[in-house]
């Protein structure tokens, strides 16, 4: 080893002792006659003093440094007359005997400094230099705990890693598929796996009956701060269990990882029918850390001449309670803000409860006060409250208005970081209308087994067939999601039928799965986490981006190593692959 010592693990109990350390250099400060060098690890970060008076050598060594030189120094550990509370190394020094320079260093083109100068794509380009600051490095080291958490966790219940695999068979349902070209099958492709979903339950085919895998997947979607082409899955399968098994097991990995990772100790995990969910938030994933419910008010306001609301399918809205005193450029605000493009609404309505009483919505011409009563009665708001109305499509409007409640949330300061709200959304469509191509698709994925009692209604009323699928929901973002799966083979016929599958397509795609049914495949069922959704979530950060050592920017490209790119013609003709479209 060429070190004795990390740059954070030296403290007062380590006074007199000879130590050599290697680093790069934080910053170096030239007081005269002493030069006082910050070095920096992984690790932390110690102070060096050079005495530059008494020692040539190391005067000159000391006027060649620059900032991130990587170097090598031995000297003894003193007591620091000037100590540093704020780091683990504060209380002490090294005297330096002895500095050789590793490696020089170009002036790196931002601060590699907690605050930095650096904007994101620039950070991006030298991402190995970004990855030395604290908060980078620090989000990947609680990455790394998490993993480990997890796995001794789910070890510890049994489960089983099993890694399945990279290249496999593209597939119509879900997301686009990234495809791999085959050398050897000219015209004939691989696909990288969106998820392990047939494989794992191929396992439990196989008697694998607890699997697990923390496993990249890739999905050739639009990308936004809660997704990226590749990203990792906490998956997981079980055999002979029920939805209760599933839920049980894994609120208790989700506990787990708060208490070992963050010393949290998690409360209650509330459960909420989907279709509850949709109606109270708009939302199959609500933000629970706030009350802010819908209120439906269809029976309150219509017919009384006001058109917007007599003629919308819904009428709803949610009480901003407090906020009576908003002003009128505050309220225009939100008016305009709703309006934007992302969200759609056409407009908002209003209704003030002020503190002395009285009632004041932005529609007085067609409602007295004594009908705006009934208004507050609906929402149970008290004097200072503020009624926000939206009204359409029922769909649309609850969308919308999910939008506004999580604005209004958060210029309220309801939606606090440190604060966490778990929720089980369950009970899901197993299927939903694509009016594009004018079929059902599966909400969950092809193999979400529906409630027996919902089975018959897939011929008469597809629409409400229910799911035996579940989503783990934490402060307004899913984190996993899963359900009992199908394990009878008339069953998943049946379900590629309602998909639109011939039998033919249904075997082409997927006759591997069906043929293993016939051999005994028992009841069984899963849930994948997102890990870099949970990850950010304990790093308190709204991207995932920088929990991810190499992510791609929101046009999924890697801007350090400039990928994707064009490749040989020569690899192209190797592929059997033409293609007449010119590099930008």
């Amino acid at each position: 080893m060429l070190r004795t010592h990390t740059c954070g693990q030296l403290n007062i109990s380590n006074l007199g002792e000879t130590v050599t350390l290697c680093g790069w250099v934080q910053k170096s400060r030239d007081l005269g006659g002493t030069t006082f060098i910050d070095v920096r690890d992984r690790y932390g970060l110690t102070q060096l003093v050079l005495n530059t008076d008494t020692d040539a050598d190391l005067r000159e060594a000391g006027k060649q440094l620059g900032r991130e030189f990587v170097i090598k120094v031995t000297g003894k550990v003193l007591e620091r007359s000037n100590k540093n509370t704020k780091i683990p190394t504060g209380e002490i020094e090294i005297a330096v005997t002895e500095l050789e320079i590793l490696n020089a260093s170009k002036i790196p083109p931002f601060l590699i400094e907690d605050e930095t100068d650096g904007g994101e794509e620039l950070r991006a380009k030298y991402r190995y230099l970004d990855l030395r600051r604290n908060p980078i490095r620090n989000n990947l080291v609680l990455r790394h705990k998490m993993a480990q958490e997890i796995r001794k966790y789910l070890d510890g219940l049994d489960f089983i890693e099993v890694e399945t695999p990279v290249l496999i068979k593209s597939t119509p349902e879900g997301a686009r598929d990234f495809v791999v070209p085959s050398r050897m099958n000219p015209g004939e492709f691989y696909a990288l796996p969106q998820s392990p979903q047939t494989f794992k339950q191929l396992l439990m085919v196989s008697g694998f009956d607890r699997y697990f895998q923390i496993v990249k997947c890739f999905r050739d979607e639009d990308l936004r701060a809660d997704r990226q082409p590749e990203f990792t899955q906490i998956d997981c399968e079980m055999s002979f269990i029920t939805q209760e098994d599933i839920l049980n097991i894994f609120e208790g990995l989700t506990r787990h990882l708060f208490s070992a990772v963050k010393g949290l100790e998690l409360g209650n995990f509330p459960r909420m029918q989907y279709a509850d969910a949709m109606r109270l938030y708009g939302s199959d994933k609500p933000d629970t850390r706030f009350a802010m419910q819908f209120v439906e008010l269809n029976d309150v306001v219509k017919g009384k001449g006001f058109s917007i609301f007599d003629n919308a399918e819904l009428v709803v809205g949610i009480n901003a309670k407090g906020c009576a005193g908003y002003t009128r450029k505050q309220i225009d605000e939100l008016t305009e803000w709703i309006k934007r493009p992302q969200i759609g609404a056409t407009g908002l309505i209003y209704c003030r409860y002020n503190e002395d009483g009285t009632l004041k919505s932005s529609v007085d011409k067609f409602y007295s006060e004594d009908e705006l009563t009934n208004w507050a009665a609906a929402f149970e708001a008290e004097q200072g409250d503020l009624i926000l109305i939206l009204a359409g499509e029922t769909d649309k409007v609850r969308k919308q208005l999910n939008e506004l409640r999580l604005e209004v949330g958060g210029r309220l300061g309801l939606r606090d970081k440190n604060k966490f709200a778990p929720l089980w959304v369950l009970d899901f469509p197993l299927l939903e209308w694509d009016e594009e191509t004018e079929r059902y698709h599966a909400m969950h994925h092809p193999f979400t087994s529906p409630k027996p009692e919902d089975i018959a209604l897939l011929d008469t009323d597809p629409k409400n067939v229910r799911a035996n699928a579940y989503d783990l929901v934490i402060n307004g973002t899913e984190i996993g999601g899963g359900s009992i799966r199908i394990h009878d083979r008339a069953l998943q016929s049946l379900m590629f039928k309602h998909l639109g599958f011939s039998p033919e397509e249904a075997q082409k795609q997927f006759g591997f799965l069906m043929d293993a049914f016939e051999y005994g495949a028992p009841p069984h069922g899963g849930i994948a986490f997102g890990f870099d959704r949970l990850t950010s979530i304990f790093a308190g950060l709204d991207s995932i981006r920088d929990v991810i050592a190499f992510p791609k920017n929101n046009s999924g490209r890697d801007v350090m190593i400039d990928s994707p790119s064009t490749i040989a013609d020569t690899q192209l003709n190797e592929l059997k692959i033409k293609t007449t479209v010119s590099p930008a």
